[in-house]
């Protein structure tokens, strides 16, 4: 993230604000990696994995609730920073219906479902307006990104989409499907906290590893242990056997 420009001469208490900013990104985004990947280590239903899945939900919110709100005003120009902005809006997306996918019900619904449709038409009605500025712009890309890196703005957009269109015409989801819709959700978002700081904050790592393909292995790691899980959740019966292991209420 680029830190905020403030006029040497503004007042104390709005440099003390951009600090605080800053650091609730930082520590946000980092506190987010970390409990992100307890909670995907962790027994899925111990404890542990509450307390994990909480921290990490509440940090990667805090982050991503900074960079939407302030990257508006950072000094590359808006129409650069915007892609920011989406970025930042997709996590929260993600964040929120994964976290509402697991506090809902199964089969039910409401109107943040209905809500969440709607962002995410419009973070694939964002990415092609990115991919097409970028293309026809003079230098082929938007601000130093080609038009190719939009593309997962589309992705990501598209196939939550499609999955809320779905969840919404159904009336509500349940058992394994409502745990995949949370598990590859906080797991995409999770790797979009990794990429931004392994890929996009190289300056803070130390030098040997700048510009090295060993930064790929936490960004992707979030990813490869997303496609395990949805793949012990969606088709085996993992999740039918660890409720039947569970102790039955009296």
């Amino acid at each position: 993230m680029t830190i905020l420009a403030i006029d040497p001469a503004a007042p104390w208490y709005v440099k003390g604000a951009a600090d605080a900013l800053l650091v609730l990104h930082i520590g946000g985004g980092g506190i987010g990696m970390v409990s992100g990947f307890t909670a995907l280590a962790a027994r899925k239903g111990s404890r542990a994995h509450a307390v994990a899945g909480t921290v990490f939900f509440v940090s990667m919110l805090a982050m991503a609730s900074v960079g939407a709100t302030v990257s508006p005003f950072l000094p590359d120009g808006f129409l650069h920073e915007s892609t920011n902005v989406i970025a930042a809006v997709m996590t929260l997306y993600l964040l929120i219906t994964s976290w509402t996918a697991i506090r809902r019900r199964d089969g039910r619904i409401g109107r943040a479902e209905i809500a969440g449709l709607a962002v995410a038409l419009a973070l694939c009605a964002a990415g092609i307006a990115f991919i097409l500025i970028a293309k026809n712009g003079p230098a082929g890309t938007l601000g130093n990104t080609p038009p190719q890196a939009f593309y997962v703005f589309l992705l990501v957009g598209g196939f939550a989409a499609a999955g809320d269109l779905k969840m919404i015409l159904k009336g509500g989801i349940a058992g394994p499907a409502r745990i995949a819709r949370h598990l590859w959700r906080m797991c995409v978002s999770l790797t979009v906290a990794t990429g931004s700081f392994f890929l996009g904050q190289q300056k803070f790592l130390p030098s040997f590893l700048h510009g090295s393909p060993l930064l790929f292995i936490p960004v992707f790691a979030p990813l490869a242990l997303m496609f395990y899980w949805l793949i012990r959740v969606r088709l085996t019966g993992w999740l039918k056997a660890r409720r039947a292991a569970s102790p039955q209420p009296a």
